[in-house]
């Protein structure tokens, strides 16, 4: 199980007569340290679900809280900082990329917190689930894709942060054979056993939202390093 989902967030020390630079990379750092807590439930919460451990599961659905706490200070000390400084350039492309990402990164925690929820229903369910092979691998590449972007974030990696756009017709196709998979297991099943594949479907729908947030926030990596942005560009 990862450990990341727990870790402690906590706003930079201020830094009596850093330059506007420093203050803004310091609240990026802030913020890709919220991204490795979120990341970190995500996997925690598939942990849960493949082992069907309520007690896994419940802990990932306290750490929510802690992240939509920090969402709302690291916004705040953004606006700080834009109204204090009124940034340009470099460092006004910085705070607007925290503000987007933060967001971001706080839903990725809610749709851990629903796996994990999930995962606690079907703890009650009297069958154990044949997960989908698409759902397993969904869960292995959308974790994955969430630890290539904190890397492009890190080092503002334009060619990463495009191929991540790029990949993300992967996890819609697996998605769709996923649930493909699921429809047809279903016939004829016992009605705990349809419950079960209903709630692996929300499982599935959860994955590719994540997948989509990933792909925003890897075309907000290209804006931070470039200015140019693609969220609409033929292609992404």
């Amino acid at each position: 199980m990862a450990e990341a989902f727990s870790a402690h967030m906590s706003p930079e020390p201020s830094q009596v007569g850093s330059t506007i630079l420093e203050q803004v990379t310091a609240m990026k750092r802030r913020m890709i340290r919220q991204g490795t807590v979120a990341i970190g439930m995500l996997e925690a919460s598939l942990d849960a679900l493949w082992s069907i451990d309520a007690e896994v599961a419940q802990h990932v659905r306290e750490q929510d809280e802690q992240v939509d706490t920090e969402e709302v200070l690291i916004e705040e000390d953004c606006f700080e900082l834009m109204a204090l400084h009124q940034p340009v350039a470099k460092d006004f492309r910085i705070l607007a990329f925290v503000l987007k990402v933060n967001h971001d990164i706080e839903r990725v925690a809610d749709h851990a917190s629903s796996i994990a929820k999930i995962a606690m229903k079907l703890s009650e369910l009297p069958v154990v689930p044949k997960f989908p092979t698409g759902l397993r691998e969904l869960g292995e590449r959308v974790p994955a894709a969430c630890h290539a972007l904190l890397r492009a974030m890190l080092d503002e990696d334009t060619e990463a942060a495009r191929q991540i756009v790029m990949d993300d017709k992967l996890i819609d196709e697996l998605d769709k054979g996923s649930f493909k998979e699921l429809t047809a297991k279903l016939a004829n099943k016992s009605e705990e056993e349809v419950a079960a594949g209903l709630l692996l479907f929300r499982v599935g729908r959860e994955l590719e939202r994540v997948g989509d947030l990933m792909k925003n926030m890897a075309e907000d990596v290209v804006y931070l390093s470039t200015g140019e942005i693609v969220r609409h560009a033929k292609g992404s």
